[in-house]
C-alpha cells in the first residue's frame, strides 16, 4: 500500500508518498509529474515513520543545514537510465551545481557510450519523483541557464539561493523550459 501525507514547507505544501517503509515520492503543490510514478491510489496517513524521518530532515534543509540523503531509505520509481541520472544527481553536492552535459557525458563513460543526449538526461532530472532530497534544482543549462526544474524557475532559485549559491551568474529564463 502507498501512504501520503502532507506538510506546509518554505517553497510550499508538500506531498510525501512511502511504500514499504520507503520514501518514494516528494513533491510541491502544483508540479509537473506529482505522483505519476505511483501506480495506485495513495492512502493519506501521517503516522508513518518514513514520514516522520522525513520531516526532520527537510526541516533540518530549510534551516540551513545539510543532512545527508543517505539518512533516508530512498526507493524512487524509475527505469535502469533514469535510476542512473537520480543516483547522479545524489552526488551532487550542497552549494554546487553541475549541467545536464556534464552528467550526460558521465554516463555514456560510465556505460561504454561514446556519447549520450543532454535532453534524455533532462528527462530523467525532470521526472525526479522525490525532489528537493534527489536535487534536480542542481542541475543547470550548459550557458548558466535555470532550466528544466519541474517545481517552477522561481522554486529552483529559492532552492539554489537556500544552499547559499550566489545567484547573479545564472540566467533565469522567461518561460520555463521544463521537460
Amino acid at each position: 500500500m502507498y501512504y501520503s501525507t502532507t506538510l506546509p514547507s518554505p517553497v510550499g505544501t508538500i506531498t510525501l508518498a512511502g511504500h514499504d517503509g520507503n520514501l518514494v515520492g516528494l513533491w510541491t503543490h502544483g508540479q509537473k509529474y506529482h505522483s505519476e510514478t505511483i501506480p495506485e491510489a495513495m492512502v493519506e496517513n501521517n503516522d508513518i515513520a518514513i514520514f516522520d524521518i522525513t520531516k526532520k530532515w527537510l526541516d533540518r534543509y530549510f534551516a540551513g543545514e545539510k543532512p545527508d540523503i543517505a539518512e533516508l531509505p530512498l526507493a524512487p520509481t524509475g527505469g535502469e537510465f533514469r535510476q542512473s541520472v537520480w543516483k547522479m544527481l545524489c552526488e551532487i553536492p550542497y552549494g554546487t551545481v553541475t549541467t545536464y552535459g556534464e552528467i550526460a557525458k558521465s554516463i555514456a563513460g560510465k556505460t561504454g557510450r561514446e556519447s549520450m543526449a543532454s535532453r534524455a538526461v533532462g528527462g530523467a532530472v525532470g521526472h525526479n519523483p522525490i525532489s528537493i532530497i534527489i536535487p534536480c534544482h542542481r542541475v543547470v543549462g550548459a550557458n548558466g541557464s535555470l532550466t528544466g526544474f519541474a517545481g517552477g524557475l522561481q522554486m529552483k532559485v529559492k532552492l539554489l539561493e537556500q544552499e547559499g549559491l550566489d545567484m547573479s551568474r545564472f540566467k533565469v529564463p522567461k518561460k520555463s523550459t521544463a521537460p
